[in-house]
């Protein structure tokens, strides 16, 4: 028998566009995003080499810094050692420079997304002393090319670990390699290859009490060892339902009071909760259901980040629109996420107009 999967998937894409996507207000010219907030914070996205080439005008029109999404990141900036493929990141930060927007470095240190050649010294694994060299060589050539156009670092991404039972990752090559030596490395490393950017420490599950405690003791440990540490890196994959505002609002304080800039530097609000595993959301009703219920979460989150803009120094969105964004087929093979703000047209939903539209005091 045939799949029904697809007819299915159309169905569901044709209703999004019919209920909600692509809002249009009677009257209204559409603004660029950032433009409410230039009294706020800079708004930025996670751009890919394949949006400059496509959605150059769109990036333009709403947004006053970019995040290269993965054209920064070890495995693509160095594939083979001491071999650079510097092209596509070039390309992000030749735009930055152009468009003069700012731009987010993303990411030098991450347990996902290095090549297969970092860990191992001939058929065995490189020792501690040999990895950290490799770090070193990296960072001094990728930092000081982009000084004049990155702005800040994510330095090191997700090293704590989601285990109750665990501080950091222990899973992770780098952790494997080095124990927890390589984070203060990688920071400070970074430091002496530009003195002058703004280095973060990027994570998920920010919001949720255990691992933000975790989180808030290796950002304490690192700052009274005098590692230069000025920001934290708060992922924000999001869902309908959650954080709540008061959770929001917890966690902010809570990283701040070390004396740290927020970043929100991962932004996206699922229509899903993490344990639905459901392929598609089959009744109109319900999708337009959550779809209002999406547009209220932008609402509510942007206005705990206003209310927190002397710490709040910067709020990025993962992607551009429905159209392409990483939970297309995460968590569940087959499902079309719409997280974002804008449709599958690239118009504005009306989680948009929850975002741009306040009263400024």
């Amino acid at each position: 028998m045939k799949s029904k999967a697809p007819a299915l998937f159309l169905l569901i894409i044709f209703f999004t566009g019919m209920l909600l996507g692509g809002t249009v207000r009677s009257g209204e010219e559409t603004p660029g995003l950032y433009q409410p907030y230039m009294d706020y914070f800079p708004i930025g996205a996670g751009v890919e080499y394949w949006d400059l080439l496509n959605h150059r005008d769109f990036i333009l029109k709403h947004f006053n810094s970019i995040t290269a999404g993965n054209e920064m990141k070890f495995a693509s900036i160095q594939p083979s050692e001491g071999v650079f493929a510097f092209f596509r990141a070039d390309e992000m930060a030749n735009f930055a420079r152009k468009q003069k927007l700012l731009l987010r470095g993303h990411t030098l240190v991450w347990h996902q997304q290095y090549p297969s050649w970092l860990f191992v010294d001939g058929a065995g694994p490189a020792s501690r002393e040999l990895v950290l060299k490799r770090l070193a060589d990296h960072i001094n050539v990728v930092v000081p090319r982009y000084k004049d156009a990155v702005y800040c670092w994510d330095v090191v991404n997700e090293a704590v670990s989601d285990s109750l039972s665990e501080f950091l990752r222990q899973d992770s090559p780098w952790y494997k390699a080095t124990g927890e030596d390589y984070i203060a490395e990688a920071f400070r490393l970074a430091h002496q290859a530009d003195p002058n950017a703004k280095l973060f420490y990027n994570d998920y599950g920010t919001t949720e009490t255990n691992k933000r405690e975790k989180i808030h003791v290796l950002l304490e440990d690192l700052l009274d060892a005098g590692v230069p540490l000025h920001g934290m890196g708060m992922q924000a994959h999001w869902d309908i339902t959650s954080p709540s505002v008061n959770e929001l609002e917890t966690a902010i304080r809570r990283y701040a009071s070390l004396g740290l800039e927020v970043q929100i530097t991962e932004l996206d609000i699922s229509l899903y909760s993490w344990n639905d595993k459901r392929r598609f959301i089959d009744d109109p009703e319900e999708l337009k259901e959550r779809l209002e219920m999406q547009a209220e979460q932008y609402r509510k989150v942007f206005a705990v980040f206003r209310e927190y803009r002397d710490v709040v120094t910067g709020v990025t969105v993962w992607g551009l629109s429905d159209a392409r964004t990483w939970k297309d087929n995460f968590p569940v093979r087959g499902r079309k996420d719409l997280p974002l703000m804008f449709d599958l047209d690239y118009k504005p939903k009306e989680a948009f107009w929850e975002v741009v539209n306040f009263a400024k005091p």
